[in-house]
This record gives C-alpha cells, sequence and structure tokens, in this order.
C-alpha cells in the first residue's frame, strides 16, 4: 500500500482512539473555564464600560433619541453585554484553540511513536525554539506569497490553485518539521524534506481543504441564529479533530519515511554525535603496529 494513503488510514483510526477524542474536546472544556472565570470576575465591569461608551458617544445619542422616539428604548443596555459577548468570545476561542494545538502536536507524535515507532531512536534534531522560529519564517513567508499572488486571483483557475497551495505549504512545513522534530536529525529532516516535498505537499494540501469544514458549520450558525449556541461549539470541535488528524497523518507518514531512511544507512557508531555527519568507522583505515 502507498505510503500516503497506509498514513492516511491510521490516522483517521487513531481519530477513534479515547485520547485523541479528549485531545480534541480539550479546547471546548477550556474555552468553558475561561469564559466562566472571565464572566464571574468581569462580566458587570465589562458590560458598564460598553454601556457608558455607547450612551457617552455623541453621533449615537442621536441614534438613540430616535429609536425612543418611535418606541425603542434603552438600547445601548441591550446591546451592551451583546457586543462585550461578540468581542470577547472569539478572542478567547483562538487563544483556547492555539494554545490546545501547541500542547496537541508533541502529544499526538509521542502517541504514535510509541505506538508504532517505540524502537526509534531519538536524535532530537530540533528544539522548541527551532521549532517556533520555523513555524514563525514559514509563517511569514506564506502570507507575503500570498498577498503578492493576490493579482493573479483575477486569472479564474488560479484563484481556485494558488491559495490552496500556499497553505498546503505552510501546513507541510510547520506539521512536519514538529513530526521530525524529536526523533530526526537535522540532516535527515533535510533529506526527507527534499526527498518527500511532493507527498507532504498534497498531504498538506489536503488537510487545508478539511480545515474549511468547520466553515461550514460557522456560516450555518449565523443563518440559523437560534442553533448558534449549539453549531459553534460543534465548529470548534471539528477545527480542533482536524488538526488531530492532520498531526496525526504527517507523523504517521514522516515517521514511516525516517524508519525507511534508516534502513537504508549504515548504523551510527556508538559515541558518535548525534546530528552530524555518519561516520562509518569500519570504513576507516587501520594504522599498522608499531615494530618494537
Amino acid at each position: 500500500m502507498s505510503p500516503l494513503i497506509d498514513s492516511f488510514w491510521r490516522a483517521a483510526g487513531y481519530c477513534l482512539m479515547p485520547r485523541v477524542i479528549a485531545l480534541s474536546l480539550l479546547p471546548l472544556v477550556l474555552i468553558g473555564v475561561v469564559t466562566a472565570a472571565g464572566g464571574y470576575f468581569f462580566w458587570a465591569a465589562a458590560v458598564a464600560w460598553m454601556q457608558a461608551l455607547l450612551d457617552g458617544t455623541a453621533w449615537l445619542g442621536t441614534v438613540w433619541g430616535w429609536l425612543a422616539h418611535v418606541g425603542v428604548s434603552d438600547v445601548p443596555a441591550v446591546l451592551a453585554p451583546l457586543l462585550v459577548l461578540l468581542l470577547t468570545l472569539p478572542v478567547v476561542v483562538f487563544v483556547c484553540v492555539l494554545a490546545v494545538s501547541a500542547l496537541m502536536v508533541p502529544a499526538i507524535v509521542d502517541l504514535v511513536a510509541k505506538r508504532r515507532f517505540a524502537q526509534m531512536q531519538r536524535r532530537h534534531g530540533a528544539g522548541v525554539l527551532a521549532s517556533i522560529w520555523w513555524s514563525a519564517s514559514s509563517t511569514i513567508v506564506a502570507l507575503a506569497v500570498l498577498v503578492l499572488s493576490v493579482p493573479l486571483w483575477l486569472i479564474p483557475p488560479l484563484v481556485l490553485i494558488l491559495p490552496p497551495l500556499i497553505w498546503g505549504w505552510l501546513t507541510y512545513r510547520v506539521m512536519a518539521f514538529d513530526a521530525l522534530a524529536e526523533h530526526a536529525s537535522s540532516e535527515e529532516r533535510k533529506t526527507i524534506f527534499a526527498r518527500q516535498r511532493a507527498s507532504l505537499l498534497v498531504i498538506g494540501v489536503l488537510c487545508g481543504l478539511l480545515g474549511a469544514a468547520p466553515a461550514v458549520v460557522w456560516a450555518s450558525g449565523v443563518v440559523f441564529a437560534a442553533a448558534f449556541f449549539v453549531l459553534i461549539p460543534v465548529a470548534i470541535w471539528i477545527y480542533t479533530l482536524v488538526f488531530a488528524f492532520s498531526s496525526l497523518w504527517f507523523t504517521h507518514y514522516c515517521l514511516q519515511a525516517l524508519q525507511r531512511l534508516r534502513s537504508l544507512q549504515p548504523p551510527v557508531p556508538a559515541g558518535a554525535v548525534l546530528g552530524g555527519p555518519v561516520v562509518d568507522v569500519a570504513a576507516r583505515p587501520i594504522a599498522p603496529a608499531q615494530q618494537p
């Protein structure tokens, strides 16, 4: 079976594991805790501040007066809680999902490694700072290319091709790096990136398309306002589950590629510095013994 398809089905199967499901539900729990704590400590003060802002804005005073004239009174008191909710909830959701995503990737890599690649040597080719720098630099490059490519979007076929390719490139750069950071040396990671670039890009594009699924649920929440508080948590959960699936897919594929790469290389000698060039000790000439 093709490694691409094999890693896909393995990732889908791992999504049914209780640990992965718990990780995907963690953002909802965290959002609930943060929202409850924020509401308990800051809700009244935030609503009062927003209402004072609405009452104190001169041009809005004209609007409130006109609405009161037609029979709609005390609009700032009604709008203030809604505006506070609309302004704070996206920030809370973004921060919580980002925090859980940062914790999810190491947990998923560790899960796959222990269950499928327990004997694989960990060569620690990149640390946390290197991962942060790699993600940040790749994001900056992707955003720059995205902005520069906007004029090309006027050509009908390219608007359907360029954005998925750019986000797919960013997805594979970040997730493949994190999948290999713990186990691969720097040279091994570069080799896998060079040899598997096309397959990694395909995975990145497909995962990016899957990431658009929650947007449909978000749109449904806007259309069906009555189900807003049900559909939005569902969208958050789907997004986190897609992120977990993407991480699982990259981890299975990259660690399998690393295993194949090492099977074609001579073993690392004992005491050799990991991450540096591999030297075959047996191939070195042995100096002749000195005669007495």
